[in-house]
């Protein structure tokens, strides 16, 4: 045999050995760790993402800090170019809420010291709500149009100006509204439920322990007094009464006298203007341009804090972010 055949031998190969299951076993835990470290890793890296761009943002607030708050710069020096300044009342009338009275005040304040502001429209869209915040504003109103004799303060009603939201109009130095906008419902209510007679039917004993006699009034669960409803009645009267009391005051000889005036009723705007709710129909634009002479409309109504919604919708994302994390290592 010669030498280039000996050279052309296969070369022995080693047997193949296949992993045994143990062997495959901590493969796949590796395997599956490595990537449970990756996705827990990619979460945190989104997290601190966040942390940092929050920390931009409210340095860039912090900043400039009245971005945020009017259409126009409070108390400017005045331009020369006069407007009619508009202050948005929408929605429920409550301390917490849009139609605060710190919030209407402030664009109240704010849009009696421009230089430029020829007249002011409470533009009212509101079911009513909170007496107490409803006086400060129409106490407020008061107080401003004394000072600021020269500037008027007209109150236009486009959907709903109901309880609240008319105890503000009233303050107006007239009122307009749309012929088919509701106006009314000069009132008080508290309203309330009671459970006592299912609890007596499904066998539920109610325990209340008090340190006065009075201290579980209005208790759903519990039988209704007569000395507590006629003291309850009473009280909503002189909030009812005080109410009628700054409607006569605002409105003056305007008001007819209707004896379903303060029952509680509420109204169409054309109706009104005969009741002597209203003045006359109107909008916005048509009161800025007719009637102040000013059809220029700048919003000073406090807009929303920007930076408090972003750290809200902030801490949500983190919120879902941290769920998610527990649900997957629930999951595992």
């Amino acid at each position: 045999m010669s030498d280039i055949e000996k050279d052309v031998t296969p070369p022995k190969t080693e047997p193949v050995v296949e992993p045994t299951n143990w062997e495959k076993d901590v493969l796949h835990r590796f395997l599956a760790s490595s990537i449970t470290e990756q996705r827990r890793a990619r979460r945190w890296g989104i997290f601190f993402k966040f942390l940092v761009f929050a920390y931009l943002f409210a340095l860039l607030f912090a900043l400039k800090p009245n971005w945020y708050k009017f259409d126009k710069d409070e108390g400017g020096e005045g331009t020369g170019n006069k407007h009619t300044a508009i202050i948005e009342i929408k929605g429920a009338i409550a301390a917490d809420g849009e139609a605060s009275a710190d919030n209407i005040i402030t664009g109240l304040r704010a849009a009696f010291k421009d230089k430029d502001t020829a007249g002011i429209i409470l533009r009212i869209n509101s079911p009513g709500g909170s007496p107490v915040q409803a006086g400060y504003i129409n106490d407020e109103i008061a107080r401003l149009r004394k000072k600021h004799d020269k500037i008027p303060v007209y109150a236009v009603i486009t959907d709903l100006c109901a309880s609240g939201g008319y105890y503000i109009a009233a303050g107006a130095d007239k009122i307009y509204a749309d012929k088919a906008s509701l106006v009314g419902s000069i009132g008080v209510i508290m309203s309330s439920f009671g459970f006592v007679d299912a609890m007596g039917k499904l066998g539920i004993e109610r325990r209340t322990l008090t340190s006065g006699e009075h201290k579980a009034l209005l208790d759903p669960f519990s039988p209704v007094k007569e000395e507590e409803t006629k003291h309850l009645k009473a009280m909503l009267d002189n909030v009812h009464q005080q109410f009628i009391d700054v409607v006569k005051k605002g409105r003056g000889d305007r008001l007819k006298d209707n004896p379903d005036l303060f029952s509680g009723l509420i109204w169409t705007g054309e109706k009104a203007i005969e009741l002597g709710l209203v003045d006359a129909l109107g909008s916005s634009s048509s009161v800025a341009r007719d009637v102040i002479k000013a059809e220029k409309l700048v919003n000073f109504t406090p807009k929303a804090n920007y930076l408090d919604r972003f750290a809200e919708r902030l801490g949500v994302s983190v919120a879902n972010l941290l769920f998610q994390a527990s649900a997957s290592n629930v999951m595992k």
